[in-house]
């Protein structure tokens, strides 16, 4: 048989374990996990001594576009998740103007499907004054979910108090995405806090309650309400011990952030670039997430990459801008987790593909079976890298994981049946498309 593209001599991370096998990929889709070695094809990957994993996801980005194109734009993002081993992203709403309406969702919805490398979803920011339009607007092509901030991360979208927030989540029936931290909380501690204090007072400021309190009232309006809810960015030992008993109406997603990094020794070395929402905690309760990773209550891994000028993360704390690069190192970080022995290839598929899949309803992707999209991440765990500042692709060039070394690097990206990334080479042109969700 004849294929568009044949992916030879990989171990395929499938669903139901590690095989050894050739792949036969046309019109955009696998066709077959058992090619024939007779078959042949217009173009061949050989895949020996890699892993071929589906094409893997950040459900998790901020690509500031429209927004400042000196930090970061849609073309560079997905290029640096490219890059990075990310065959498709999620793209979150809080950019300037703010994707909250069905006008500035055609214009985004246009935009990335011209310039994106990699195929993408987008969010709906939910706010008080669009509550009526949620449940037409998280039907729109796209779409991957509506994203309430409850929190004081980005003001003009916030929706803090529990009467609009229960009306938010009457209005439609999707998963609804959270930034779950208490604004009464942080309010009432802001005084305690001045300009110039060490770092790592934003973890103290954004204390475990202001994100616990958060949650507990989110889970009593999805349960109130029936609305099924995704916890964004869970970074407290509490709120996932908590969570174990909300499996009927949430899901949960780390970062590798979280995962990764330890206060108070992060805010130490990095200053302002190790300074996000929610903040690094300390080492309860990085173990408390890799505990709950294992024991299967974490269903989704992000980066909650949310570049910013290197210019304003130096400010004194806490002038300086809250967010972190990450699309690009995200696929590096877990394949070093990986090889350390914290979790297994097939949960990092798990969490990076099938996980997002199921969570967001997201369409023909997230595993590797005959009909699904032709997406995959090629990896070899093998490979021993240094990340550095030099490789970062978004236009703000820093990392926080800048220096680091990592067992295990993305060799290749496929989208679709198109490589558009091989050993560190961006090839091509973008033909990144809007993902589809069930509705």
């Amino acid at each position: 048989m004849h294929y568009d593209l044949l992916i030879r001599g990989g171990t395929c991370v499938t669903p139901w374990g590690e095989e050894r096998t050739d792949l036969g990929i046309a019109g955009g889709r696998i066709v077959t996990l058992a090619a024939a070695a007779g078959d042949t094809a217009g173009a061949v990957v050989e895949a020996r001594g890699l892993h071929v994993l589906p094409g893997l996801i950040d459900s998790h980005v901020h690509l500031r576009d429209p927004g400042d194109p000196a930090v970061e734009t849609l073309p560079t993002g997905t290029r640096a998740a490219v890059l990075g081993g990310i065959a498709t992203v999620f793209d979150m709403p809080n950019t300037v103007p703010p994707i909250a309406d069905s006008a500035s969702l055609e214009t985004k919805r246009r935009y990335a499907e011209a310039q994106s490398w990699c195929d993408i979803g987008l969010y709906v920011a939910g706010a008080k004054s669009n509550i009526a339009d949620l449940a037409a607007l998280e039907r729109e092509p796209g779409v991957c979910a509506i994203k309430i901030f409850a929190g004081s991360s980005t003001a003009s979208l916030m929706i803090e108090d529990d009467a609009h927030l229960e009306r938010a989540m009457r209005a439609g029936s999707r998963r609804i995405a959270f930034h779950s931290e208490d604004e009464y909380r942080l309010q009432a501690r802001k005084p305690l806090f001045s300009t110039g204090m060490p770092y790592r007072a934003h973890m103290e400021w954004r204390d475990e309650e202001c994100a616990f309190l958060g949650t507990r009232r989110l889970m009593a309006l999805a349960r109130r309400t029936g609305r099924q809810t995704h916890i964004l960015h869970v970074s407290t030992a509490e709120e996932l011990a908590y969570l174990r008993d909300c499996r009927d109406v949430a899901t949960v997603e780390v970062l590798v952030n979280h995962l990764t990094q330890v206060a108070p020794d992060c805010y130490d070395r990095l200053g302002g670039f190790g300074v996000m929402n929610p903040p690094i905690r300390g080492e309860r309760h990085r173990e408390a997430s890799w505990a709950a990773l294992r024991e299967g209550l974490v269903d989704t891994i992000g980066s909650d990459h949310a570049p910013h000028a290197r210019s304003a993360k130096e400010k004194p704390w806490p002038d300086c801008p809250a967010g972190l690069t990450g699309v690009q190192t995200l696929v590096p970080l877990m394949l070093d987790h990986v090889n350390a022995g914290r979790l297994s290839l097939s949960r990092l598929v798990d969490l990076m593909a099938a996980g997002p899949a199921r969570v967001y309803g997201l369409l023909g992707k997230g595993r590797l079976a005959a009909g699904y999209d032709a997406d995959f991440t090629l990896v070899d765990m093998g490979a021993r890298r240094t990340i550095e500042e030099s490789w970062i692709a978004s236009p703000c060039g820093w990392t926080p994981f800048a220096g680091q070394r990592v067992a295990g690097w993305p060799m290749a990206t496929i989208v679709r049946g198109h490589v558009v990334m091989r050993e560190d080479e961006v090839l091509g042109a973008p033909i990144g498309r809007l993902a589809r969700f069930a509705a």
